[in-house]
C-alpha cells in the first residue's frame, strides 16, 4: 500500500518556478495544504539565499538547502545555519585542470554574500553585482566558497559538454554538475556535496527514511535527490537524461507537473 509522504523536496527554477519567474498558485496550495499536514517541505536548490526572498513571500513555509546541497538555510529568518564549503586548494586545483582541458573557460566564485568573476566570465543573472571583474579568479580565492561557476561565455560547448570533461578532470577533487544544458555553464561544490547527499543528511536528523521521501527536479544537479528518495519525478521538459534518474515522469512544469503528483500523494493515508 502507498502511503503519504513524509518529507517533499522540490527544486525550484524548471520545476516549480517557470523560467519568467512566476509560481502557480496551484502549486503554493497544495505545497501549503502539505506543510499543514505536518509533512516536510525541503525548497532544494542550487540559489545562492539572496535569490530566496520570493520563495519565502510565495509560500511562508518550508526549509532551504541552497548551493546544490552545500548549504542549509533557515529562509524566514534570513540565516545560515550550516554549510559545507570549498576548500582553497580545491578551487585552485579545479580551475587548474579545467583551464588545461575546456579551451575559453572562464571563472566566477560566490558565497552568501558576494559573487566575484573573471573579466571574460559574462554574467547572466548576477549582472551588476560583481562590476568590475579581476582577470585571474584565483587572484581573489583566498577563502573556502559556496560554489565554483565555470562557463564558456561564447558557448563554444554545452553544459553537458563541458559536463563530460569536468567529471573525468575533477574526480576527487571536488562535485560538478549543472543546472541548465543550454548556458554552457559548470556549477562546483565541496567533493561530497550534492543536492542528494544533504536531503539525506536532513531526512536522517528528522528521523525519515528514504522511502518516506519524494522528490521533483529537471536537471543533473537534481539527479543525486531523484535517485535516493524512494519516490521521485523528473521533469517532462527537462533534461533528456532525467528520466533515467527518477522513479516516474512529471507533467512539465508549465503544466504544474509538481502540483498534480502532491495534489494524488497527500490524500494517501499516513504509515501508521
Amino acid at each position: 500500500m502507498n502511503f503519504r509522504p513524509k518529507l517533499i523536496a522540490t527544486d525550484l527554477d524548471g520545476t516549480i518556478v517557470a523560467h519568467y519567474g512566476a509560481i502557480s498558485q496551484r502549486t503554493i496550495d497544495v505545497i501549503r495544504k502539505a506543510n499543514d499536514l505536518g509533512i516536510h517541505i525541503f525548497f532544494v536548490t542550487g540559489r545562492p539565499p539572496r535569490w530566496m526572498p520570493e520563495i519565502k513571500d510565495a509560500f511562508g513555509i518550508g526549509s532551504a538547502i541552497c548551493g546544490n546541497g552545500a548549504m542549509l538555510y533557515d529562509l524566514h529568518a534570513g540565516v545560515v545555519l550550516e554549510e559545507w564549503l570549498i576548500p582553497v586548494d580545491a578551487q585552485l586545483q579545479a580551475v587548474k585542470k579545467l583551464r588545461s582541458s575546456i579551451p575559453g573557460i572562464s571563472f566566477a566564485v560566490e558565497s552568501h554574500e558576494y559573487f566575484h568573476r573573471e573579466k571574460s566570465y559574462v554574467a547572466r543573472w548576477d549582472i551588476g553585482l560583481d562590476n568590475v571583474g579581476v582577470e585571474r579568479i584565483e587572484e581573489i580565492m583566498t577563502s573556502p566558497a559556496l560554489k565554483l561557476l565555470a562557463r564558456c561565455s561564447e558557448q563554444e560547448l554545452s553544459s553537458d559538454e563541458m559536463l563530460a570533461i569536468a567529471m573525468v578532470e575533477l574526480d576527487g577533487i571536488v562535485t560538478v554538475t549543472h543546472s541548465n544544458p543550454h548556458e554552457s555553464l559548470l556549477e562546483i561544490s565541496t567533493l561530497g556535496i550534492s543536492k542528494g547527499a544533504t536531503l539525506a543528511k536532513m531526512a536522517g536528523r528528522l528521523g525519515i527514511d528514504a522511502q518516506d521521501c519524494v522528490s521533483f527536479g529537471d536537471n543533473p544537479n537534481d539527479f543525486s535527490m531523484l535517485e535516493w528518495c524512494g519516490r521521485s519525478f523528473a521533469m517532462a521538459d527537462g533534461h533528456v537524461d532525467g528520466a533515467n534518474h527518477a522513479k516516474g515522469v512529471a507533467l512539465p512544469h508549465t503544466e504544474d507537473g509538481v502540483a498534480v503528483i502532491l495534489e494524488e500523494l497527500i490524500q494517501l493515508p499516513s504509515r501508521p
